[in-house]
Formats: C-alpha cells, sequence, structure tokens
C-alpha cells in the first residue's frame, strides 16, 4: 500500500509500508492432508498379516470395521483365507462396571502375561459411542501406558457405533485376523453396559468380571444376571485401607456364586482380590485364570465351547443380513418413512405398521 504521507511536500515525515499479511488459508495444507490410504489385493494383506505386519493387520481391522460394501467383500475375503491360520490363541474376555479398573489392570495383566507366559498379545477394546454425536473417543490406549509400547502387543480399540451386536461380530473376525498375525493371546474388553457381556461371552474361552467392593450383598450378587456367565471374578482396588472391604466383597461374591447351578463347564468359578494399579496378585488372577481353561481343555469342554460360538455366530450372521437386506430394500426405504409418520400421527398402530412394512418386503422377495 502507498502512503501519501511519504511525499516530499511532507519532509520529515516517512511511514513505513508495514509488514505484509500472510493469507488466511495456510500454505502447507495440501502437503498436510491426509493421503488416501493405498488398498491391497486380498493376498496382498494376508501375507502382510502372516508375516506379523503391523500395519496390514490394522488396514485389515479397519476394512471389517468399514461399512463400505467394498471395502466389506474384500475385508471378507481377508478373513477368509486368514481362518486356516487361526484359532490357536487363549481369548479372555474382560469386563465390569465403569470405573472397575479395566484398561488398568489389563495392562498389568497384558505384561505380566507376556514377561511370564511369553508370546505375543493383541487387546480389542470395544469403546461405547455417544448416543448424541455418536462420536467415541477411543481413549482406552492411553491408559494402557506399558503395552502401548510394548514390542509384542497389539492394542485396538474400536467404536460401538450405536450397535453392539455389529461391533461384537467385527470383533470375533479381528480376533481371526489377529490370531492369523501369530497373537495367541487375545483380551477383549467390553463397553461394560449389560447386553455386550453376552455377546463377548460368545466369542472367548475365558470370561472375567471385574468388581469393586461395596456394591451389594450376595442378594444383589444373585440378581446380576451377568454373574452366571462369569468364569472367574476378581476384586479391584484390595489395596490401603481398602483391603478388608475387598475381602468381605469377595467373600459376599463366593456366597451367592454357591447358590448358583454348577456351570456347564464343570468347574465353579474362583473370586480373588487383586490391585491393578499397585500390580499386586497380579500373578495369581493369571494363575486362576490359566489353571481353569488347561480344566476345561481337559474335560473337552474347550472345544464344546467354541463349536457352540461358532454356530452362535452362524445364525447371528443370518440374522444380520436378513436386518440389512429388509432395511436396504428400495421399497421398503421408500415406504417407512410415510409408514412411521402414519404411526406418529395415531392412524396405525407399530404392529400393524410393521407388519404392513415387512408384507412389502416379502413381496419383492417372490
Amino acid at each position: 500500500m502507498e502512503h501519501p504521507e511519504n511525499n516530499e511536500e511532507y519532509a520529515g515525515l516517512q511511514v513505513n509500508a508495514g509488514v505484509e499479511q500472510p493469507s488466511i488459508v495456510n500454505p502447507y495444507l495440501s502437503s498436510m492432508r491426509k493421503k488416501r490410504q493405498k488398498l491391497f489385493t486380498a493376498a496382498e494383506y494376508v501375507d502382510g498379516i502372516i508375516k506379523g505386519d503391523i500395519s496390514k493387520l490394522s488396514q485389515a481391522v479397519t476394512l471389517v470395521e468399514s461399512v463400505h460394501p467394498d471395502h466389506q467383500a474384500l475385508a471378507q475375503e481377508v478373513i477368509e483365507k486368514c481362518l486356516p491360520y487361526s484359532g490357536n490363541s487363549v481369548r479372555i474376555g474382560i469386563s465390569g462396571v465403569p470405573g472397575a479398573g479395566k484398561s488398568t489392570s489389563i495392562d498389568a495383566f497384558g505384561v505380566h502375561l507376556l514377561e511370564n507366559y511369553g508370546g505375543k498379545l493383541a487387546v480389542l477394546a470395544i469403546d461405547p459411542s455417544s448416543e448424541k454425536t455418536k462420536g467415541s473417543i477411543l481413549g482406552d490406549k492411553t491408559r494402557m501406558e506399558k503395552l502401548a509400547v510394548h514390542p509384542k502387543s497389539f492394542i485396538r480399540p474400536s467404536p460401538t457405533a450405536g450397535s453392539l451386536g455389529g461391533v461384537a461380530r467385527k470383533t470375533r473376525e479381528s480376533i481371526i485376523l489377529c490370531e492369523a498375525a501369530g497373537y495367541n493371546n487375545i483380551f477383549v474388553e467390553t463397553v461394560g453396559v449389560g447386553q455386550s457381556e453376552t455377546a463377548c461371552h460368545s466369542m472367548v474361552d475365558y470370561f472375567l468380571l471385574i468388581q469393586l467392593a461395596g456394591t451389594g450383598d450376595e442378594l444383589q450378587g444373585i440378581k446380576r444376571g451377568i454373574m452366571e456367565i462369569a468364569d472367574g471374578i476378581v476384586i479391584n482396588k484390595a489395596d490401603g485401607n481398602n483391603v478388608d472391604k475387598a475381602e468381605l466383597a469377595a467373600s459376599h461374591f463366593r456366597n451367592a456364586l454357591h447358590l448358583f447351578p454348577m456351570p456347564d463347564s464343570g468347574v465353579l468359578p474362583k473370586v480373588m482380590t487383586y490391585s491393578g494399579f499397585y500390580e499386586y496378585r497380579i500373578d495369581e488372577v493369571l494363575k486362576m485364570v490359566f489353571d481353569h481353561i488347561a480344566e476345561v481343555k481337559k474335560n473337552g469342554y474347550f472345544d464344546y465351547r467354541r463349536n457352540e460360538q461358532a454356530k452362535y455366530w452362524m445364525y447371528e450372521s443370518i440374522n444380520e443380513h436378513l436386518k440389512n437386506g429388509f432395511y436396504y430394500n428400495q421399497l421398503v426405504k421408500q415406504s417407512i418413512g410415510a409408514t412411521e409418520q402414519e404411526v406418529l400421527d395415531g392412524k396405525m398402530t407399530s404392529f400393524i405398521a410393521a407388519k404392513k412394512l415387512l408384507d412389502l418386503y416379502y413381496s419383492t422377495l417372490k
């Protein structure tokens, strides 16, 4: 910008031009933009996974989680080719109420497992998504400080995205990929909200329930249906002034378990106390887990449970495909909004509306 004040007629007055203002657009933006990740062929993914390539494994899990039809088709092909290399791990589900210390405990369990039992460990953490924003923090990895930097561990947080069943199916498929990559120990951490525990139990060999002291007496323990599927119960934060409370809680849970019928495994669940933060009695908890697994392998229940799980997921897949086929049907998509409005206006009951849409869907199959 020119300044008239700098003309000769204004002797002794000098005005500098000033600093040129930069563009409001970042000149480095184009180079900073994340490049679209290249898709490999199914054979390339499988080859990388079998060789233990973390990058290929992570990308394959992303494909499994994607809802894009092309990604889904590629993911299914990768899973099918990885299937012969799977099934050689110990799958452990870990659940508990929010704040029970699941992530901190997994960090301690994982490090002790890798140091004392060897092998490799994959942690699949399911993170609840917001009902309002549909977003997830995916911050469990930050609480697993030691495992996050361990060379023999792989941590993968996944959002529920409002669908526990869908995430459970994707988690089961991710387990296959992790096993093919050589991870012989799999931890599955649930969101800890009730319904997801049943789905988690249907994909693991051992279901560990983390509890806290002061959550209720024997009767309260019996009322929780989750205790029926637990293979072991551990009371966390048994440290400092909380030791006595934790031991009392453990005795309550033991009394409650005696009122349940014997589990199908033929092994009565054990109850222990420990501290995940101070890493107190971690080795004893791991011994309890692996002793139980050794016992069910011996009596044949281990293989029986895996077969039942495979059958369960076959039917779950059928249900999901039928559901998707209904909602993605063009005629249903065109009619569902108007039918919903009729229900809201009180012109039609919910049941008649559902039957109307189902009849419409079935008519397209003829």
